[in-house]
Parts: C-alpha cells; sequence; structure tokens
C-alpha cells in the first residue's frame, strides 16, 4: 500500500479558527479549508470558549491576543472538559512565560507569527498524528484495517472499500471510544451539529459501515445507541 498523505487524515474534521483580525481570520481559514472537512472562525475568547463547549471539534486553532478572554486562558477552561484535542497556538509572543504557560497547556505546536506555508503543514501534520494516536493503520479485526489516511477499510483476502466522507467520520468517532456506549445524542452532535435527522439517517451509515467492515462489529444498544467492540 502507498505511503500515508498526514494531511488527508484533516479531511473529514472540523476546525476551529480563533483570530481577532478579519483579514488574517479570513487568510487562515482559507488555508485550513484546503485541508479540513469544515473550518469556523470565531473572533473573541468568548465566543472561541461558548464554541467550543456547545459543539464537537476536533482541531483548535488560537491566536493569544484576542478580546475579552486571551487565548491561553480560552485553552486552560477548555482543558477542564477536553484534554486531548489537538490545539496549535498561533502568536507574535515570544516571551518565555508565554511559552510556559501553552507547554503547561499540552499544546500540539506553537507557531510565531509570520510563519510560512510550510510551518502550518508541519504542525498540521502533528496534529494529524496526535488524532490518530501515531498509527495511521488501525487494526480493527483479525482480518481488517482501517487507513486512517485514505479513509479506506482493507481486507486480508485483498477486498478493499472506500468510505464516504459521513462513514469514515463515525468510523472515526467510534475508534476512538472503544467498548464505550455512545448514545445517538452524541452521534448526532459529533455528526450533524445544529442539523438534527431522523434516527434512520444514522442507522442507514451504521448500516453501511457494517457491509464494509464486519455485521458484528458495531453493537446495538436498544434505545440508547451504539457500542464498537474492539
Amino acid at each position: 500500500m502507498s505511503e500515508c498523505n498526514l494531511l488527508d487524515v484533516l479531511s473529514n474534521k472540523k476546525v476551529l479558527c480563533v483570530e481577532d483580525e478579519a483579514c488574517i481570520l479570513n487568510n487562515i481559514m482559507e488555508s485550513l479549508e484546503l485541508f479540513f472537512g469544515k473550518v469556523v472562525g470565531v473572533r473573541d475568547g468568548v465566543e472561541a470558549l461558548d464554541e467550543a463547549q456547545s459543539n464537537l471539534y476536533d482541531v483548535l486553532m488560537l491566536d493569544i491576543s484576542i478580546p475579552h478572554m486571551d487565548g491561553l486562558e480560552v485553552v486552560k477552561k477548555i482543558r477542564e472538559f477536553d484534554k486531548k484535542i489537538p490545539i496549535i497556538i498561533l502568536s507574535a509572543h515570544t516571551e518565555q512565560d508565554y511559552l510556559w504557560r501553552a507547554v503547561e497547556l499540552k499544546i500540539t505546536r506553537y507557531l510565531v507569527k509570520p510563519y510560512d506555508k510550510n510551518t502550518l503543514i508541519k504542525a498540521l501534520e502533528d496534529v494529524a498524528m496526535e488524532l490518530i494516536g501515531h498509527t495511521p493503520m488501525f487494526q480493527i479485526t483479525v482480518t481488517c484495517k482501517y487507513d486512517f489516511c485514505k479513509k479506506t477499510v482493507f481486507h486480508t483476502e485483498g477486498e478493499l472499500a472506500h468510505l464516504s466522507k459521513s462513514e469514515s467520520r463515525l468510523l472515526e468517532y467510534f475508534l476512538k471510544r472503544p467498548n464505550q456506549t455512545v448514545t445517538y445524542e452524541q452521534l448526532f452532535d459529533y455528526m450533524w451539529e445544529f442539523e438534527q435527522p431522523s434516527k434512520e439517517a444514522l442507522k442507514s451509515i451504521v448500516k453501511e459501515l457494517r457491509k464494509k467492515i464486519d455485521n458484528n462489529f458495531i453493537k446495538n444498544l436498544y434505545g440508547v445507541g451504539y457500542l464498537c467492540e474492539i
């Protein structure tokens, strides 16, 4: 199998970008849209914290000097309820105080403005590796592997199944929560945000995943949701 392009890991992921200058925010968002499935931008710390609490993001990217609450304070509050989400800090600050605060908050990368394209791409590759647990190929069952980069399921007998964006996003959500109860509400929030499709829409995606992986891979929990057995 060909080499993994780490940036492809981000193609079904959602990122929140926080920057108070509209022009810079638009430029960053345009860059991120080349890699992420969805990009949302906000311009102050309070709005950023509200977004992070109200919606399920896969990655955060924040400036430090933003109105109402500085970026590192936002991250500190986010870390109270999400210890693992990858975070990139963008800042003109190079003082040791800021750098140490960032280290303590387990930041994935600290980019000093102005940064170049290659620096951003390297940071996004680090984020991608963090999201997949530094393992581009995940062994789902004895006979089946999932490729996070290509969004494909590979069976040992040679069969290859390509997943849709919805299928890969749902599968990766399950893979991060093995042997855990996942409720319908959690899945609706992660997959559709403000839209609330019927339960049948979710069941349809699960049905397709079972066909492409293993019919017993995802267990029904009647009236509650699902459990992914690994």
